[in-house]
């Protein structure tokens, strides 16, 4: 698909950001460049022409969103931005989409439903890594099914070299749960304080077995049982990469392509059991912020190319999953 529409980006100057922009203009998309900070939008692109604009300032927002056929946010914490970005992209009357993995913006973006709805416009939150992209294989996975007894969610990261903003979102997360952790139990997100369980997860290969942090609620855990039926959502990540994440001293992620993207990669693996039946699913590929922009330009240009129901949805209810994931360069699935 390619079109001439200009999309807006806040947070265009960010790491993901940056990606976006490019996966915007490969596909002849004109970017709106829009983020909090005018010096680093300047810095990131110079001689263009640029809109700074503060989540405080609505005014702002309403001239980067004019002219723009849709608006994507990438500027953590989402918990500032994504309701100041989605109260414009309504006023403005055209669509929202994030890549929020903070799953408290990510709830919280689902109570504008009935106004966005009411407007006329689709919001689409955490259209990334983490929430789309887990949301839309276990939808590919579940496939006619119409209860699940389990989904299970696993990811597999070489390493994980978090960018500034993941770590500043991830403070945001933890002072609102008071230090403590979301899970998804009796279908529902409960805070607990205990430590997050360690078990193991047969991978497929070439990962194989690895150890694993149970009880790893990200955005998808969110998303998912706003469309699918399913008793029981277990969710797993490796063990090695969060030491990464919750070491200050691991550096951001650095490029090794012409593309932008570090050396990091990831697997995916959705198993969806009802009874003796299992169904699965397995996206690999390279860099996890960079594949966000892919998931989420790919929702963008689906979104204004086509008739889409107006109010919040998540990625596995709004897409043909198995399609959606297939069109995607740079991500290798199987679906059985």
């Amino acid at each position: 698909m390619t079109s001439q529409r200009a999309v807006a980006v806040y947070g265009a100057y960010g790491h993901t950001g940056r990606f976006i922009v490019a996966e915007l203009r490969d596909r002849g998309i004109s970017p709106i460049l829009s983020g909090r900070d005018a010096a680093k939008l300047a810095a990131a692109f110079p001689g263009e022409e640029v809109r700074p604009a503060s989540v405080d300032d609505p005014a702002a927002l309403d001239a980067v969103l004019a002219g723009a056929s849709a608006v994507i946010n990438a500027a953590g914490p989402f918990a500032a931005t994504a309701g100041p970005v989605i109260e414009a992209a309504i006023r403005a009357g055209i669509p929202y989409l994030d890549v929020a993995a903070e799953v408290e913006a990510v709830a919280d973006t689902f109570k504008y439903d009935d106004r966005a709805r009411a407007a006329g416009v689709t919001v689409v939150p955490a259209m990334a890594f983490y929430g789309g992209l887990g949301d839309l294989l276990a939808t590919a996975a579940m496939g006619d099914m119409a209860v699940a007894d389990e989904i299970h969610l696993a990811y597999a990261l070489s390493s994980w070299k978090p960018t500034e903003g993941t770590r500043a979102s991830g403070r945001v997360s933890k002072g609102r749960r008071d230090g403590g952790r979301l899970v998804y139990k009796n279908q529902r997100l409960e805070l607990r304080a205990d430590s997050a369980p360690l078990t193991e997860w047969a991978f497929p290969d070439p990962v194989g077995t690895r150890a694993v942090q149970a009880e790893f609620t990200m955005a998808d855990s969110v998303t998912i049982p706003t469309h699918l039926k399913a008793l029981e959502i277990h969710t797993y990540m490796t063990v090695s990469p969060l030491a990464d994440l919750f070491d200050a001293e691991t550096p951001a992620p650095s490029a090794v392509d012409d593309r932008g993207r570090s050396d990091q990669t990831f697997m995916v693996e959705v198993v969806v059991r009802q009874g003796d039946e299992r169904r699965r699913a397995v996206a690999r590929g390279q860099d996890i912020y960079a594949i966000s922009a892919p998931l989420v330009v790919e929702a963008a240009e689906r979104v204004l190319s086509g008739q889409f129901a107006p109010g919040v949805v998540s990625a596995g209810s709004a897409f043909d999953a198995g399609d959606f994931l297939r069109s995607l360069r740079d991500l290798s699935v199987e679906i059985d």
